[in-house]
């Protein structure tokens, strides 16, 4: 009899499953209805009353922000937000408890057969400042945990979490747990801009947890496909995840802007909201790697947040402005207020061979931008 794979093992029970959806629905009410009623009372009460105390609009998210600072509605929101969050990863967190023991066990049987891809962890490697100190989206433990903890954990936390979010939004209906919806997208996104790509190596940068990178080793079989991150923690999850569905994907800790891949290597490099949880001073450094690695012809694409200012209400550029103060997104600001075109140029594409465009996701839009090397 076919022992159970990872993806039956993560099965909340019943009354887990309970709270996910309710954190699920909280998070979806939050961040839908109350924060379009906030909307509607900015340009009813907000917004008239800093017009009449400086005689303008807020020009900015800075300006913003002090007109909402002292309002109790904003204060609901942002309070409720918060607390969502530590509700979203306790309820996860219960159920990665439970099931630590069967993932491990997973992984020790999968350890004593021979490795389909492999994992490349940097003895003593020290991710760089600031993202080490930072708690990304208010993980306990962050993406790097505890120096000496070797334990699938953190992996499972923010896989857990996707799978809280994927069902609160309706996503995972008829899929496995994992499913790697946004590798897909991507995909797509690539798909749409070049039909014939047929890439011989691939390289997933700021891979998380390796979830989506599965899409593109599913799409590329013959292909020689590599995951970057700074994570151990989330990489040893990754290789796990990938050697446990039969497929030998290739696992690297490494920053993004210092991959020590060789020039040349890769025909296609992608990443999934990557961007938006690095720093703003290495976002140049990035560029350039990927223009070195390379080879000629080959595709940087890249898919991240919308939420560049200028196409945002105000009421979006302050609750964003919110999580980046509140809710460990740090380095989203930089982000959107950076010009990627330029950013690719700066970085060796040739102005006539970058992108930075909107495609449709749901409801709403994605930014997907990247250059192809000449």
């Amino acid at each position: 009899m076919q022992k159970p794979t990872l993806k039956d093992v993560y099965r909340p029970t019943h009354d887990e499953a309970a709270r996910h959806a309710f954190v699920g629905a909280l998070k979806g009410y939050l961040n839908g209805p109350l924060e379009a009623r906030l909307a509607g009372h900015y340009e009813d009460s907000i917004k008239p009353a800093f017009v009449e105390a400086r005689g303008r609009e807020p020009e900015n998210r800075t300006e913003g922000t002090e007109a909402f600072r002292e309002d109790h509605l904003y204060q609901l929101w942002g309070s409720s937000v918060f607390t969502s969050q530590d509700l979203m990863w306790e309820t996860v967190g219960e159920t990665c408890d439970r099931l630590l023991p069967d993932f491990e066990a997973r992984r020790e049987e999968l350890a004593n057969r021979e490795p389909r891809g492999r994992l490349e962890l940097e003895e003593g490697f020290v991710p760089p400042d600031p993202i080490r100190r930072v708690e990304i989206h208010r993980q306990p433990g962050g993406y790097f945990g505890q120096s000496g903890d070797t334990s699938l954990r953190l992996g499972m936390d923010y896989m857990g979490t996707g799978e809280l979010y994927r069902a609160a939004k309706g996503l995972s209906e008829g899929d496995e747990v994992g499913d790697p919806g946004m590798g897909k997208y991507v995909l797509g996104a690539l798909g749409r801009r070049f039909p014939d790509v047929d890439p011989g190596s691939v390289l997933d940068m700021g891979c998380g947890v390796g979830v989506h990178t599965i899409a593109y080793k599913q799409a590329f079989p013959d292909a020689d496909v590599w995951g970057v991150d700074l994570s151990a923690p989330f990489l040893r999850f990754a290789h796990v995840w990938a050697e446990d569905k039969g497929l030998g994907i290739n696992y690297r800790q490494a920053c993004a802007s210092e991959t020590g891949f060789a020039d040349g290597q890769f025909d296609l490099i992608v990443s999934h909201i990557m961007f938006h949880e690095t720093w703003h001073d290495v976002l140049a450094g990035i560029m350039a790697e990927a223009h070195r690695l390379l080879a000629p012809g080959g595709i940087f694409l890249n898919a991240d947040v919308p939420y560049q200012p200028e196409r945002l209400t105000m009421t979006k550029q302050v609750t964003n402005h919110w999580q980046v103060v509140n809710n460990g997104e740090p380095f989203w600001t930089g982000f959107a207020d950076t010009d990627v075109r330029q950013a690719l140029i700066d970085g060796g594409f040739d102005p006539q061979d970058v992108f930075a465009e909107y495609d449709p996701l749901g409801t709403g839009q994605y930014f997907i931008f990247g250059g192809i090397k000449s």
